[in-house]
């Protein structure tokens, strides 16, 4: 027998007009209490009924948003740019955030399942679960595309940033200046664009016919404590850094903590390159040099794909964007400002 929202309601202990507003994204239930209710709707297979429910938006209106950190303001421009796509082709979007939880990840997966969407936008927590997530998405019909983090192993229409080309440039960047003992805050390697841009910081070293420290290389979960917790680290060695690239915002925020803390003047004492270009990075005391993403038309070329494979065909090829990032050039790294940015190679499609 399928389940009921009054089942649903008893297993969250909520009442039932709690559930329903849960469910069609009205009202504003506190974290804890949405959660349960979620949970709740996962574990028994919630299906809503749709032919009692006439004015519920139809299957074919509504498009899901998977986040792996919504607290991330890299995401803000993202989500801008699907919804912006969305409205003006007529669908509404759910928008979830797995706060870089695969078991999050993996409710809300059967979350939109349950709700009937007819495809999914995911920046997955990590290949595992990205994998494992999408493969029962698509099982039933519903389209999946991979933005930001590519999803190895699976066929899938997907946008991402040319993350090599961006922590090569950046990196290259600080060689030229004449920095020799880089250091590099990286993501998790459970996520392609953690392994992307380590490989770029790498590649920067071959070209310049150098060798990597390994003491130099740290990796954090790309959220502020890790930045700084690994940016205390390196400058504890007995030969620290004289310089650093961080590969997101939030580290870098972290990183910067650090080296404030400890009375280090930027970029005398050490030069700063982070990943992500955000509002604040130009009002930073020196100005934040940065490797930017296009981070809108990510999202709007992600909604697009979307769109389309729900429009079909169903075999149609898949297709993966590869947009330019820039690396935008300020005094954190010890440079003076060019009139015009330097932009790494990318923009292919395959």
């Amino acid at each position: 027998m399928a389940s009921t929202i009054k089942d649903v309601a008893e297993r969250a202990d909520v009442s039932g007009a709690t559930v329903s507003r849960v469910l069609n994204g009205k009202g504003n239930a506190r974290p804890a209490v949405r959660e349960r209710v979620l949970r709740a709707a996962a574990a028994l297979r919630y299906q809503p009924n749709r032919a009692a429910r006439r004015l519920r938006i139809r299957r074919s209106e509504v498009i899901g948003l998977i986040l792996s950190d919504i607290e991330n303001p890299f995401f803000t421009a993202l989500i801008h740019g699907v919804e912006d796509v969305a409205h003006r082709n007529g669908h509404s979007l759910i928008l979830c955030n797995s706060g870089e939880d695969p078991r999050r990840e993996q409710l809300y997966s059967e979350v939109m399942r349950a709700e009937g969407v007819a495809g999914v936008v995911i920046a997955t927590t990590s290949d595992r679960q990205g994998e494992a997530g999408a493969r029962e998405l698509l099982r039933h019909g519903v389209a999946v595309v991979a933005v930001d983090r590519r999803i190895p192993n699976l066929d899938l229409d997907t946008v991402v940033v040319d993350n090599v080309g961006g922590a090569a440039a950046a990196t290259t960047h600080l060689f030229a200046l004449g920095h020799r003992r880089i250091g590099y805050i990286g993501g998790p390697l459970s996520v392609t664009t953690g392994r992307e841009r380590q490989q770029g910081y790498e590649r920067a070293h071959r070209l310049a016919g150098r060798q990597v420290a390994r003491d130099l290389v740290r990796r954090g979960d790309f959220k502020f404590a890790s930045g700084f917790a690994r940016m205390l680290e390196l400058l504890d060695l007995a030969k620290p850094p004289d310089a650093i690239l961080i590969a997101n915002n939030l580290m870098t925020l972290g990183a910067l903590t650090a080296i404030h803390e400890r009375g280090l003047a930027i970029p005398k004492d050490i030069a700063v390159v982070g990943f992500d270009d955000l509002p604040w990075a130009p009002a930073l005391n020196p100005p934040l040099t940065t490797v930017a993403q296009p981070t809108y038309a990510e999202g709007a070329a992600a909604a697009e794909l979307l769109l389309r494979r729900i429009a079909g065909p169903k075999n149609r090829a898949t297709q993966t964007l590869r947009l330019e990032t820039t690396l935008v050039i300020r005094r954190s790294c010890g440079a003076r400002p060019p009139r015009t940015q330097d932009k790494t190679r990318g923009g292919s499609q395959k």
